[in-house]
């Protein structure tokens, strides 16, 4: 096996995309060496605990509404290409992704993570959900048969909040300022948003030079 890591954060559309394209050649080649594991890197770890409005924190971030439409506009194209419809007016709030991570972190103890990473993405931008709400975490977690109740406890503590800042400062100090990254095998560097006949040729280098 090949360890796959993805830096990624749960609202970053890049990173639903991306992940989206891996999907794809891994669906072509079933029989891939990587095996993935999920790190955090929130795109704004100083958002408040509570979130903010999506269309305060879009004009703020990008000079305005029309600001906004033109940087998003390459993002709903490339989704599309993917054969991903993502629903930027369901969404009502940005939330501070802290707890998305924890939960992210507690899916990987329990071997499910890849399917709560997606599960997170498809929260967010095709049903409008706030995953920064502890309510909707746990309902994540019941949907892929954890503890929802267990969940929203843990949530409620500090448990492995200082964890996941302390991995996110690691990867900034490794020079990581976008998401997603992929590592491969703890060696390469793949950043930004790849399109499936490149992770279909990583596969097949990596296969051939294992034979």
């Amino acid at each position: 096996m090949v360890k796959l890591d993805i830096i990624s954060d749960p609202i970053c559309p890049w990173c639903y995309i991306g992940k989206t394209l891996l999907d794809q050649a891994l669906a072509q080649r079933p029989d891939h060496p990587f095996e993935i594991e999920w790190h955090p890197f929130q795109l704004n770890p100083d958002m408040p605990a509570e979130g903010m409005d999506r269309r305060d924190y879009l004009e703020t971030k990008f000079g305005g509404k029309d600001g906004a439409i033109r940087a998003y506009a390459p993002v709903v194209e490339r989704a599309e290409a993917a054969g991903l419809t993502i629903d930027f007016a369901a969404i009502k709030r940005t939330p501070n992704t802290l707890d998305a991570h924890r939960l992210l972190h507690w899916a990987g103890i329990e071997g499910c993570q890849d399917r709560m990473a997606m599960a997170l993405f498809q929260a967010y931008f095709n049903e409008g959900r706030d995953i920064g709400d502890p309510e909707v975490l746990a309902d994540l977690a019941d949907s892929l048969s954890l503890d929802g109740a267990m969940i929203q406890r843990l949530l409620a503590t500090e448990a492995d909040r200082e964890d996941i800042r302390t991995r996110d400062a690691q990867f900034r100090q490794m020079g990581i300022t976008g998401v997603p990254t992929f590592i491969v095998g703890g060696q390469h560097a793949v950043p930004g948003c790849q399109p499936t006949d490149l992770w279909v040729k990583v596969i097949d280098d990596l296969t051939a030079a294992a034979s």
